[in-house]
């Protein structure tokens, strides 16, 4: 399970979960989820299935057989980047995860309406 580790990490993280929150939605100890991110340890098949399930992948992507993490597109590397380094960001794609289109697009123009506030002060 070469890479099993770092991949439950990002996407734990992308998910904007901590190891604590992780280990409670699996019904396991967060030193248990400390230690498959370390490497230390190898979760059984049933918990792999729910890891995936509850992270929203293919089992396949978190065993490193699927769609990589890393992309060579810059603007999505600097979204990815936005999210990992700022929880504003994470909370902010969390809550739109499940909004309908119509309160995504209300949502953006409320920000725009707020960036150019700013700009012009």
């Amino acid at each position: 399970m070469s890479g099993f580790s770092e991949r439950l990490s990002a996407l734990r993280r992308g998910a904007g979960m901590t190891q604590a929150e992780l280990a409670k939605k699996l019904g396991i100890s967060k030193s248990s989820v400390s230690m498959y991110e370390c490497g230390n340890r190898e979760p059984e098949f049933d918990l792999l299935e729910k890891m995936a399930d509850l992270l929203q992948v293919d089992m396949n992507v978190l065993l490193g057989r699927g769609e990589p993490l890393v992309n060579n597109d810059p603007e999505l590397t600097a979204y990815l980047e936005a999210l990992r380094d700022r929880p504003e960001m994470r909370a902010l794609f969390r809550l739109s995860q499940n909004a309908t289109r119509e309160d995504v697009e209300t949502a953006v123009t409320i920000l725009e309406a707020l960036r150019s506030k700013h700009e012009d002060t």
